[in-house]
């Protein structure tokens, strides 16, 4: 049986016209609240991640196992196809007179998405926008963070736990998927920096790409940058948190999916963790303080490292990439 079969969309009119793929951490969200603005564009509020849905290792809290039935929950098309497809095509119902998009940050790391979105009849565009790779990385260490999933400082994550912050910015293996099942025409590379520095004349880019007039977005659509990188209060006791209570990190996502993660349990200790939960988060807030700037010497490994894996990557985008990223010795 071909499993890819499930993965075509039973209505190619309500899919999307285009997907922001990532990179995560480098203007994904910033991207979708310009483009929203315009008139004639749809995108949903939240990243959906459906076309790798199901990846555990992108995804390994979109999964919940249950000790005392020894059974897990999780996201599969192979159980009911159509819960999956009526899921995620309701994201778009009654908005066929827009233009839709929408931002999902894993995208441009999953193969298996690459191969599920070339499926489709429709012609959808991509867009990834690439950050500096170590920049990206140091930004993701806090996002981890923050969300109750990095247990060590930086430099510590580095030495344990290498593959949680410097994978999503091996951006020429991930690219090269796409590629593999795109025309380049139907791929759009921008840069977080331009995208920072020039606003408007990345987003004009954006326009002529996806096909709708520049002169329709408000003003008032220029000059924001969304979620923004910020620290706890206390590093430290982040750290301790993320260790000893684990389970806190990325609940938000439990309800948002097609396979509900929430248990029955109305415990007092479900309860009672819930409140600490909240109790927490506001001693411990992250709103009000920036992050450290990197350490030079941390700066300098990860720059000779991406220097060697990412060489050859203008070659493959047809991209003036690699040369504004480093100098001849890898060093930006």
């Amino acid at each position: 049986m071909n499993v890819l079969h499930n993965w075509k969309s039973p209505d190619q009119e309500l899919l999307p016209e285009f997907i922001i793929g990532g990179a995560m951490k480098s203007g994904t969200s910033t991207l979708h609240r310009i483009l929203e603005r315009h008139p004639r564009i749809f995108i949903p509020n939240n990243e959906i991640h459906f076309f790798d849905i199901d990846n555990i290792l992108a995804h390994s809290d979109f999964n919940s196992f249950d000790r005392k039935d020894l059974t897990w929950k999780s996201q599969s098309m192979e159980k009911d196809a159509k819960k999956m497809w009526d899921w995620y095509l309701s994201k778009f119902q009654g908005k066929k007179d827009f233009i839709k998009g929408e931002d999902s940050t894993t995208y441009l790391e999953s193969s298996i998405a690459a191969k599920r979105l070339a499926l489709q009849d429709k012609q959808i565009k991509l867009i990834f926008i690439l950050r500096h790779p170590v920049d990206r990385a140091y930004s993701n260490y806090w996002h981890l963070l923050r969300s109750g999933r990095a247990m060590f400082d930086f430099e510590d994550t580095l030495r344990y736990n290498p593959c949680s912050v410097l994978n999503r910015s091996l951006y020429m293996d991930q690219l090269r998927s796409y590629y593999d099942y795109f025309p380049r025409e139907r791929i759009k590379i921008i840069l977080f920096e331009d995208l920072k520095r020039f606003p408007k004349e990345t987003i004009k880019g954006v326009s002529k790409y996806l096909n709708i007039d520049f002169n329709e977005f408000p003003e008032k659509a220029f000059g924001t940058h969304y979620n923004r990188s910020a620290r706890p209060k206390s590093v430290k006791l982040q750290i301790l948190k993320n260790r000893y209570f684990r389970a806190w990190g990325n609940s938000h996502y439990k309800n948002n999916l097609p396979y509900s993660l929430m248990g029955d349990d109305k415990s007092i200790f479900k309860f009672a963790g819930n409140f600490l939960h909240k109790v927490y988060s506001r001693l411990n807030s992250s709103s009000e303080f920036e992050i450290p700037q990197i350490n030079n010497d941390s700066r300098q490994l990860l720059n000779d490292y991406f220097h060697r894996e990412l060489t050859g990557i203008d070659d493959l985008t047809g991209e003036d990439i690699f040369n504004r990223w480093f100098d001849t010795k890898g060093i930006s």
